[in-house]
């Protein structure tokens, strides 16, 4: 039988690849019964150990649990998916699960924070639909939106300020029921005794500071950092020389917005006329 040489050097995922034969061959398995223990085909599993499939996260994890390998093919997997992401946005993620303010604008989608799993995995097709991405990219990407959520649902949690353009409301994103799940938890947020929502209308015009998302954080020691991206990196910033104009502009922003309950009342009224 020929076994295809793995070079686990090449890349993050073909190391996974390695290192999940290696751990299997060690206990005398075959793919078709190492598949069997974490509910995968051979088939599936050779094109993981080659590095021609990308794992999921519970791949992974069903991969630690069955080879008793602690939790190694986890902390590669988030390697791997962490190398995917824009610069800085991992960086990024790790202070935002522990800080204390959470302050951001959001254009065109609704911001992670706030999506529902229906609507980030409506994003996350339509990805797949254009090309864009591979389906296991799609499904990590829907994981690591809800894993940011639950990471700011703590106790104490923090403070959470969203200030949503106009057109995150009225841009379509999958079925009906899609968007009238998502205007709920919307509203649901609003009520929360640690947030605040703010609809920036487009009547706002040049009122409106910013013309990109934004992100400002505020950590346990209440130093400050803002992220921001375009299409092809992100930029964490920690100087307060050029993150306090943010911060104040943000501010701004909060006081040309309408107020959380007329931000409210606009969401009804885009949600009773959801096509």
């Amino acid at each position: 039988m020929n076994i295809k040489e793995l070079d686990p050097e090449r890349s993050p995922q073909a190391a996974f690849g390695a290192r999940m034969r290696r751990l299997r061959m060690e206990r005398g398995w075959t793919q078709d019964e190492l598949g069997n223990r974490i509910g995968y085909s051979s088939t599936h599993l050779s094109s993981v150990e080659t590095g021609r499939k990308i794992p999921t996260l519970r791949l992974a994890r069903r991969a630690d649990e069955a080879l008793n390998s602690g939790d190694v093919f986890e902390r590669e997997w988030r390697e791997m998916r962490h190398g995917s992401l824009l610069e800085g946005f991992p960086e990024f993620i790790e202070h935002e699960s522990r800080a204390a303010e959470i302050r951001l604008y959001e254009v065109g989608v609704m911001p992670g924070l706030l999506q529902t799993p229906e609507y980030a995995a409506a994003l996350a097709q339509s990805a797949v639909k254009r090309g864009a991405i591979p389906p296991e990219q799609a499904e990590e990407r829907v994981s690591l939106t809800l894993e940011r959520q639950a990471a700011i649902a703590r106790t104490p949690p923090p403070l959470v300020f969203v200030v949503l353009d106009e057109g995150c409301l009225l841009r379509p994103v999958g079925e009906r029921s899609v968007m009238e799940a998502q205007f709920a938890r919307l509203i649901e947020f609003a009520e929360l005794p640690t947030t605040v929502l703010q609809i920036a209308p487009f009547a706002m015009g040049t009122r409106r500071p910013f013309n990109l998302p934004v992100t400002i954080l505020t950590l346990p020691d209440r130093s400050l950092m803002s992220y921001a991206e375009s299409a092809q990196q992100g930029h964490l910033e920690r100087d307060n020389q050029f993150v306090l104009p943010i911060l104040t502009a943000y501010h701004q922003l909060q006081a040309e917005a309408p107020s959380q309950a007329a931000s409210v009342a606009l969401i009804q009224q885009v949600r009773k006329g959801t096509p």
